[in-house]
């Protein structure tokens, strides 16, 4: 009789953990992004021959995803513009000022996508809009995971984004015979259950 009942629990286990996955299936996912281990860089050409790239070293942000309707996705994500990190002084100095991000002013970047749309388990494009120096402008960015996201419930996941901005729609119009106008933004970002 012990053994018979210990089979009969054997067969329920599995049936269990499928119907606690299914009433699952489309409650919220819910994740911080883990700042220490996550960082945007900006790569713009220079004289056209060449290109030098700032970082973006300090953020916060939150992401949901609804796994049974990604379209519904949200990922909310602050930079902050005045730990800006260049690779010299006076690049760093000019990228600080009026000019560019005039971080006195604007101390903030955010990025904040509405719409997941997977093409693949691990790889998709978020849509959403892109706040920086005052001004918001539509941006999109190519995403790829390290894993698949819906089925990563629970678990930390890390991703990267990219998306080409022209920084002259966003008031940065100096220098433009040095500083090319197209400008590469890659986020590198892990995201940790809450």
């Amino acid at each position: 009789m012990i053994k018979s009942v210990a089979r009969s629990r054997m067969f329920l286990l599995p049936l269990f953990a499928a119907l606690a996955l299914a009433n699952s299936a489309g409650v919220p996912q819910r994740y911080t992004l883990d700042a220490s281990a996550s960082n945007v860089s900006a790569k713009v050409p220079f004289f056209g021959l060449a290109s030098k790239t700032a970082r973006f070293p300090r953020m916060e942000g939150a992401v949901t995803i609804v796994p049974d309707a990604p379209e519904k996705a949200l990922i909310d994500v602050t930079f902050d513009a005045t730990a800006i990190e260049a690779p010299d002084s006076v690049t760093l100095a000019r990228l600080r000022s009026d000019k560019f991000f005039w971080v006195d002013k604007y101390p903030t970047i955010r990025f904040l996508g509405r719409s997941l749309k997977l093409s693949s388990t691990t790889r998709g494009t978020v849509s959403g809009e892109l706040t920086a120096r005052g001004v918001t402008r539509p941006a999109t960015l190519a995403v790829t995971f390290n894993a698949d996201p819906i089925a990563q419930a629970g678990r930390p996941v890390s991703f990267t984004g990219t998306t080409t901005i022209d920084r002259r729609q966003f008031g940065m119009k100096a220098y433009q015979l040095i500083v090319g106008n197209k400008v590469d933004i890659t986020l590198k970002a892990r995201m940790v259950p809450r």
